[in-house]
């Protein structure tokens, strides 16, 4: 007769098998002598030495090999209107199902999703439920939700887990959508390509400011993936946290407004409002009055959509020629108004640069 297993090593079995299922072999890396790793996700392309993780905490390591700790652990699963993330030229009105994962490949002292991207450890990654692609994408059919949202911290850093989503939420006939640092490497880009809709790309600040606040991190790789994506005919938009004290010159602005202008100048453009938090907890909240000069700079220098963030009457869409409300917007909900079948102004008859 065959030893039965006790129901406390049973309950440890199972715990123990559930554990294993977050943990995945990397799909970007390259292997270095003396069991070291080169991470290929971001743009950091850490070299980590066995046992321990790269700068997002949740790429580790293990015996020579590199793993995702976060495949499936899936921290945050909510219903979200996609005017949220913040993407107004992107099917407005609608709802996607968002998930996010714990970890982040930048280090933002003003960070205001810091309990889950900075501030955690690798037993409470172990605490999160598991859910496969499959099921993320069963329950977002169920919702009855159009699309799916990498979104909260960094879907860079839960790469393998947000491909194998998207392949399947594409099958299934939904949209995907990024809201991301834009930081990731020029692989992963490649990946995601031909699954993404859209994505909103945080361009923070300077070169200075991407330094400091962003602990090391250079300008440069966010710019050029902006310019990619947009180039790759992904829809894009960009979103700029107006920090007080530290990106809130006019001079500012304009280096904001000029770099977007140079890819398309009807890339839009959503200024926002920084809430104290983190270690910047000491600092204001930005003033109206600034995003209102931020939106005006913007506007001047040529962009047809900059947006004024938590500004309820900022926030509709107009047409860039005879000024008719193409989209009203009331907090995140969304009602199309003056736009026809084609996408066009009923007024002018000017097309709205969106995906409807």
């Amino acid at each position: 007769m065959y030893p039965q297993e006790h129901p406390a090593e049973r309950s440890q079995s199972l715990m123990q098998k559930d554990f294993f299922k977050g943990i995945k072999e990397a799909q970007l890396y390259k292997k270095l002598a003396n069991k070291k790793v080169h991470c290929l996700v971001c743009r950091r392309f850490c070299v980590i030495s066995d046992g321990l993780t790269g700068a997002c905490r949740v790429r580790k390591n293990i015996k020579g090999k590199l793993y995702s700790l976060v495949y499936g652990r899936t921290l945050t699963m909510a219903i979200d209107p996609v005017e949220k993330k913040p993407l107004f030229h992107f099917k407005p009105g609608s709802s996607c199902m968002s998930i996010s994962t714990h970890g982040c490949n930048f280090h933002c002292t003003f960070c205001q999703n810091w309990e889950s991207s900075q501030e955690f450890t690798e037993h409470a990654i172990t605490q999160v439920p598991y859910a496969s692609p499959e099921q993320i994408v069963e329950q977002t059919l169920e919702a009855h939700v159009p699309g799916i949202s990498y979104t909260y911290t960094e879907p860079t850093i839960f790469f393998e887990y947000a491909l194998d989503t998207m392949k399947l939420a594409k099958k299934a006939g939904l949209y995907n959508v990024w809201v991301s640092n834009g930081y990731m490497s020029k692989q992963v880009a490649d990946a995601i390509i031909p699954h993404l809709d859209a994505i909103n790309i945080d361009l923070k600040g300077n070169a200075d400011f991407y330094k400091k606040l962003c602990v090391g991190i250079d300008i440069k790789g966010v710019k050029e993936n902006i310019k990619y994506f947009a180039k790759k005919k992904v829809h894009v938009e960009v979103t700029n946290l107006i920090v007080p004290g530290f990106n809130d010159k006019d001079a500012d602005f304009k280096e904001v407004a000029n770099f977007i202008k140079g890819i398309n100048p009807r890339m839009p453009l959503h200024f926002s409002k920084f809430f104290p938090n983190y270690k910047l907890n000491y600092l204001p909240a930005t003033p109206e009055a600034k995003i209102l000069r931020a939106k005006e700079i913007a506007e001047k220098s040529g962009l047809k959509y900059v947006y004024a963030g938590n500004l309820a009457k900022e926030e509709s869409t107009f047409c860039e020629k005879c000024k008719n409300i193409l989209i009203k917007r009331v907090g995140f909900e969304a009602s199309i108004m003056g736009i026809d079948e084609e996408g066009k102004c009923k007024r002018c008859g000017t097309k709205l640069h969106a995906v409807l």
